[in-house]
């Protein structure tokens, strides 16, 4: 009669999680180093929020890939704005809305704006790779893209107005995600198809978790691309638009 093999412990599942579990006490608190842990991890989470977004190395960056770009803001006119009023991330200024309203622009069938969000210094460092993967995937699919917008001050919703304003049939919104204790530098992707003013959020899809412990920039950009696909095919995104990219035969490209 073979031995049951023991049952898992705190130790085993601290290996599977980058959550805080079986952290241990001293006396009727904390050890030090879980404390100090603790601490750096949170002081991570400020910093990440209030990191500068440079807006000129990305710009420089998509130039590389041969991407037309414009530059917008949204109505915080600055973080402590941007943090205290949610609404003001959510509408272009007023230059930038004269930018965007150029009758001349051709409608495209996808907008890409690119948000600071809650953590600029997450987009900054991986706005462009995730939009060189995933252009590459576009591309295979014939989807005609418009200028990306890099928007500073920016909320998801911002997203509407842009998309609407140029003439995109659908949007999507790369933006820095709301810090966690162990993931101050992840980037989230919502969808939006036909966006304009007032859309509610069951009517987005989204991509969360994109950093280096999370999704990589490839895993990231196959799902989005598949869910941008299907949502122009279906005319729809949001709760009417399950994933179901695990399903699918991952076609690379060249």
């Amino acid at each position: 009669m073979k031995t049951p093999p023991p049952s898992p412990g705190l130790r085993d599942l601290r290996h599977l999680t980058p959550a805080r579990v079986g952290l241990g006490r001293s006396g009727a608190s904390l050890p030090t180093s879980a404390l100090l842990a603790f601490m750096l991890d949170h002081a991570r989470a400020r910093d990440a929020v209030h990191a500068g977004f440079d807006i000129s190395a990305i710009i420089a960056g998509l130039d590389a890939l041969g991407l037309q770009t414009l530059r917008v803001s949204s109505r915080a006119r600055s973080r402590k704005d941007y943090l205290r009023r949610p609404d003001l991330g959510r509408k272009l200024d007023a230059a930038s809305q004269g930018l965007l309203a150029d009758g001349s622009r051709v409608p495209c069938d996808l907008a890409i704006v690119i948000g600071d969000g809650l953590s600029p210094s997450a987009v900054t460092v991986q706005a462009v790779e995730l939009v060189r993967a995933l252009v590459s995937r576009l591309a295979i699919g014939k989807i005609q893209l418009g200028p990306v917008i890099v928007a500073s001050g920016a909320r998801v919703a911002l997203s509407d107005e842009i998309g609407a304003l140029l003439g995109a049939r659908m949007a999507v919104m790369l933006i820095g995600e709301r810090p966690g204790l162990s993931a101050p530098h992840s980037v989230g992707a919502y969808l939006t198809f036909a966006p304009r003013t007032g859309r509610m959020d069951a009517e987005r899809n989204c991509v969360s978790n994109i950093h280096s412990s999370g999704l990589s920039h490839d895993e990231a950009a196959f799902k989005i691309a598949w869910l941008i696909r299907e949502g122009l095919a279906r005319q729809v995104t949001g709760v009417a638009l399950k994933d179901e990219s695990s399903g699918q035969a991952r076609i690379e490209p060249a």
